[in-house]
Protein backbone atom coordinates (compact mmCIF):
# COMPACT_ATOMS: atom_id res chain seq x y z
CA UNK A 1 0.00 0.00 0.00
CA UNK A 2 1.24 3.32 -0.83
CA UNK A 3 2.13 5.80 1.66
CA UNK A 4 1.75 9.10 2.05
CA UNK A 5 5.53 9.29 2.63
CA UNK A 6 6.08 7.35 -0.44
CA UNK A 7 3.75 9.52 -2.80
CA UNK A 8 6.11 12.81 -1.59
CA UNK A 9 8.73 10.33 -3.00
CA UNK A 10 6.80 9.85 -6.63
CA UNK A 11 5.85 13.61 -6.91
CA UNK A 12 9.39 14.86 -6.36
CA UNK A 13 10.89 12.42 -8.74
CA UNK A 14 8.48 14.60 -11.20
CA UNK A 15 7.89 17.50 -9.75
CA UNK A 16 9.93 20.71 -9.34
CA UNK A 17 8.01 23.97 -9.83
CA UNK A 18 7.25 25.24 -6.39
CA UNK A 19 4.16 26.15 -7.70
CA UNK A 20 3.16 22.90 -8.81
CA UNK A 21 4.68 21.42 -5.75
CA UNK A 22 2.53 24.04 -4.01
CA UNK A 23 -0.44 23.17 -5.94
CA UNK A 24 -0.28 19.32 -5.11
CA UNK A 25 0.35 19.97 -1.30
CA UNK A 26 -2.59 22.74 -1.31
CA UNK A 27 -5.06 20.01 -3.55
CA UNK A 28 -3.61 17.19 -0.98
CA UNK A 29 -4.70 19.32 2.04
CA UNK A 30 -8.62 20.17 0.58
CA UNK A 31 -8.98 16.04 -0.33
CA UNK A 32 -7.62 15.27 3.08
CA UNK A 33 -10.28 17.30 4.57
CA UNK A 34 -13.27 16.29 2.30
CA UNK A 35 -12.39 12.65 3.04
CA UNK A 36 -12.81 13.43 6.67
CA UNK A 37 -15.94 15.65 6.23
CA UNK A 38 -17.68 12.43 4.34
CA UNK A 39 -15.59 9.49 6.24
CA UNK A 40 -13.65 8.10 4.27
CA UNK A 41 -9.91 7.42 3.69
CA UNK A 42 -8.19 10.61 4.54
CA UNK A 43 -4.58 8.86 3.41
CA UNK A 44 -5.76 7.73 0.28
CA UNK A 45 -7.61 10.83 -0.45
CA UNK A 46 -4.10 12.91 0.45
CA UNK A 47 -2.07 10.48 -1.61
CA UNK A 48 -4.43 11.71 -4.75
CA UNK A 49 -4.39 15.07 -4.34
CA UNK A 50 -0.65 14.70 -4.12
CA UNK A 51 -0.05 13.05 -7.06
CA UNK A 52 -3.04 14.37 -9.40
CA UNK A 53 -0.37 16.51 -11.43
CA UNK A 54 2.67 14.52 -10.58
CA UNK A 55 3.95 14.32 -14.38
CA UNK A 56 2.64 17.50 -15.77
CA UNK A 57 6.01 19.17 -15.30
CA UNK A 58 8.02 15.89 -16.71
CA UNK A 59 5.72 14.70 -19.26
CA UNK A 60 3.34 17.08 -20.39
CA UNK A 61 2.38 15.46 -23.36
CA UNK A 62 1.71 12.36 -21.93
CA UNK A 63 -0.40 13.97 -18.20
CA UNK A 64 -1.80 12.33 -16.26
CA UNK A 65 -0.33 8.46 -17.86
CA UNK A 66 2.85 8.57 -16.85
CA UNK A 67 2.02 8.73 -12.99
CA UNK A 68 -1.46 6.25 -13.61
CA UNK A 69 0.56 3.78 -15.10
CA UNK A 70 2.69 4.28 -12.38
CA UNK A 71 -0.20 4.02 -9.48
CA UNK A 72 -1.62 0.79 -11.61
CA UNK A 73 1.85 -1.05 -11.26
CA UNK A 74 2.01 -0.57 -7.34
CA UNK A 75 -1.68 -1.71 -7.49
CA UNK A 76 -3.19 1.82 -6.31
CA UNK A 77 -6.33 1.45 -8.85
CA UNK A 78 -9.46 3.57 -7.45
CA UNK A 79 -6.03 6.45 -7.14
CA UNK A 80 -5.19 5.92 -10.80
CA UNK A 81 -8.67 5.91 -11.63
CA UNK A 82 -9.51 9.38 -9.99
CA UNK A 83 -6.58 10.81 -11.49
CA UNK A 84 -7.10 9.63 -14.71
CA UNK A 85 -10.22 11.41 -14.48
CA UNK A 86 -9.56 14.08 -12.91
CA UNK A 87 -10.46 16.64 -15.44
CA UNK A 88 -13.99 16.14 -16.83
CA UNK A 89 -12.99 16.52 -20.29
CA UNK A 90 -11.37 13.17 -20.31
CA UNK A 91 -14.17 11.37 -20.65
CA UNK A 92 -13.35 9.06 -17.12
CA UNK A 93 -16.05 8.44 -16.01
CA UNK A 94 -16.68 9.42 -11.97
CA UNK A 95 -17.64 6.22 -9.93
CA UNK A 96 -16.76 6.88 -7.04
CA UNK A 97 -16.69 9.80 -4.39
CA UNK A 98 -12.61 9.65 -4.50
CA UNK A 99 -13.11 10.62 -8.31
CA UNK A 100 -15.92 13.46 -7.52
CA UNK A 101 -14.08 14.90 -5.16
CA UNK A 102 -10.69 15.53 -6.96
CA UNK A 103 -12.77 17.51 -9.51
CA UNK A 104 -14.19 19.30 -7.05
CA UNK A 105 -10.81 19.97 -5.02
CA UNK A 106 -8.07 20.84 -8.40
CA UNK A 107 -9.29 23.40 -10.23
CA UNK A 108 -11.29 25.47 -7.52
CA UNK A 109 -8.28 25.12 -4.97
CA UNK A 110 -6.04 26.35 -7.45
CA UNK A 111 -8.13 29.15 -8.00
CA UNK A 112 -8.22 30.09 -4.56
CA UNK A 113 -4.61 30.29 -3.98
CA UNK A 114 -4.08 32.36 -7.06
CA UNK A 115 -6.51 34.83 -5.41
CA UNK A 116 -4.76 34.46 -2.25
CA UNK A 117 -1.17 35.41 -3.36
CA UNK A 118 -2.56 38.96 -4.51
CA UNK A 119 -3.98 39.64 -1.33
CA UNK A 120 -2.04 41.09 1.24
CA UNK A 121 -3.52 39.16 3.73
CA UNK A 122 -3.54 36.49 1.59
CA UNK A 123 -6.14 34.13 3.08
CA UNK A 124 -6.61 36.40 5.86
CA UNK A 125 -10.17 37.77 5.42
CA UNK A 126 -10.94 35.52 2.06
CA UNK A 127 -14.52 34.58 1.63
CA UNK A 128 -16.70 33.01 -0.74
CA UNK A 129 -17.90 36.25 -2.29
CA UNK A 130 -14.30 37.72 -3.04
CA UNK A 131 -13.39 34.82 -5.09
CA UNK A 132 -16.93 34.14 -7.02
CA UNK A 133 -15.81 37.70 -7.51
CA UNK A 134 -12.39 36.67 -8.83
CA UNK A 135 -13.94 34.24 -10.79
CA UNK A 136 -15.48 36.40 -12.68
CA UNK A 137 -12.72 38.00 -14.07
CA UNK A 138 -11.74 36.32 -17.11
CA UNK A 139 -7.72 37.37 -17.45
CA UNK A 140 -7.51 36.48 -13.91
CA UNK A 141 -5.76 32.73 -13.68
CA UNK A 142 -6.84 32.69 -16.89
CA UNK A 143 -5.94 29.04 -17.26
CA UNK A 144 -8.37 28.29 -14.38
CA UNK A 145 -11.09 26.42 -16.69
CA UNK A 146 -14.64 28.05 -14.18
CA UNK A 147 -16.23 25.35 -15.90
CA UNK A 148 -14.63 22.49 -14.32
CA UNK A 149 -15.04 24.67 -11.13
CA UNK A 150 -18.94 24.58 -11.40
CA UNK A 151 -18.78 20.85 -12.70
CA UNK A 152 -16.77 20.12 -9.41
CA UNK A 153 -19.31 21.19 -7.08
CA UNK A 154 -21.65 19.91 -9.28
CA UNK A 155 -20.33 16.35 -8.80
CA UNK A 156 -20.18 16.78 -4.80
CA UNK A 157 -23.91 18.28 -5.03
CA UNK A 158 -22.85 21.34 -3.48
CA UNK A 159 -23.48 25.12 -4.28
CA UNK A 160 -20.20 26.50 -5.69
CA UNK A 161 -20.41 29.05 -3.01
CA UNK A 162 -20.22 26.60 -0.44
CA UNK A 163 -17.72 24.25 -1.63
CA UNK A 164 -15.50 27.77 -2.10
CA UNK A 165 -16.28 28.49 1.84
CA UNK A 166 -15.36 24.56 2.47
CA UNK A 167 -11.79 25.21 1.20
CA UNK A 168 -10.57 28.77 2.24
CA UNK A 169 -10.76 27.54 6.56
CA UNK A 170 -8.54 24.24 5.34
CA UNK A 171 -6.23 26.56 3.39
CA UNK A 172 -6.22 28.87 5.87
CA UNK A 173 -5.35 26.47 8.89
CA UNK A 174 -2.15 24.99 6.42
CA UNK A 175 -1.05 28.36 5.59
CA UNK A 176 2.39 28.30 6.98
CA UNK A 177 3.25 25.57 5.34
CA UNK A 178 1.86 26.69 2.26
CA UNK A 179 3.54 29.99 1.98
CA UNK A 180 0.20 31.51 2.18
CA UNK A 181 0.36 34.07 4.98
CA UNK A 182 0.17 37.95 4.92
Amino acid sequence: MLTKESAYQILYEMTESPSLLRHARSVSIVMEALARHFGENEEQYAITGLLHDADYEKYPDQHPAVVVARLEALGETAIAHAIKGHYTRWNVPRQSLLDKCIVAADELTGFIVAAALIRPGRLEGMDARSVLKKLKTKNFAATVDREEVQKGADLLGWPLPELIEFIIPVLHAHREALELTG
